[in-house]
């Protein structure tokens, strides 16, 4: 567990980046940073997350005097498309149809910044997913809690019906969820 007296802030309006967090056991505060999350023709996926990682660092440090700032962004690859979240329940349906007994990447970028020394970290995780096949009653019905809407790639993997999709995970189970834990906890040791 990290002790420090330094304050932590996790620049995120996701419910499952702030929970991730608190299984470190850290005392953090989290703010939003409404940007616009725009995704670049031809951009690799790992520039990508790291762009709009380290956007979202630069907005929240405006909003910060000092301590460290932890901000993060996922998408989802399929073969050369980026998926982010969905723009609408069809959108969803579509995603979902395409991701069906298919392998994808899920993509994290994450920025650590500390304030009070200038210490920076920008690092990503890469982790391959694979969904069974899934019928259109399915998909239909998981759009229906509105799960779906607010999440990369349309599905959540950790605490809802999305989880039954996948077949299998290769690399950091977390990193789907949202934040790649061990690298961040890892990263938040060496800025303090």
């Amino acid at each position: 567990m990290i002790k420090s007296s330094i304050k932590i802030y996790l620049a995120s309006k996701s419910p499952r980046r702030r929970k991730l967090l608190k299984q470190l056991g850290l005392n953090f505060k989290s703010f939003s940073v409404g940007l616009n999350e725009e995704i670049l023709d031809g951009e690799h996926p790992v520039q990508t997350v790291k762009r709009l990682a380290l956007h979202k660092s630069e907005a929240a440090a405006k909003k910060v005097k000092n301590g460290v700032i932890i901000t993060a962004d996922t998408i989802v690859v399929l073969g050369k498309d980026i998926i982010g979240k969905p723009k609408s329940e069809k959108d969803a349906f579509n995603i979902l149809s395409k991701l069906s007994g298919k392998t994808h990447i899920v993509y994290t970028g994450f920025v650590l910044n500390n304030l009070s020394n200038s210490k920076k970290i920008v690092g990503y995780e890469k982790t391959d997913v694979t969904f069974r096949k899934l019928s259109s009653r399915e998909i239909k019905d998981y759009i229906k809690t509105g799960s779906p809407m607010d999440k990369a790639g349309a599905y959540g993997i950790q605490d809802d019906f999305g989880a039954v999709f996948v077949e299998k995970v290769n690399g950091c189970y977390y990193n789907v969820v949202g934040l790649p834990l061990a690298k961040v906890y890892k990263s938040l040791m060496e800025v303090l």
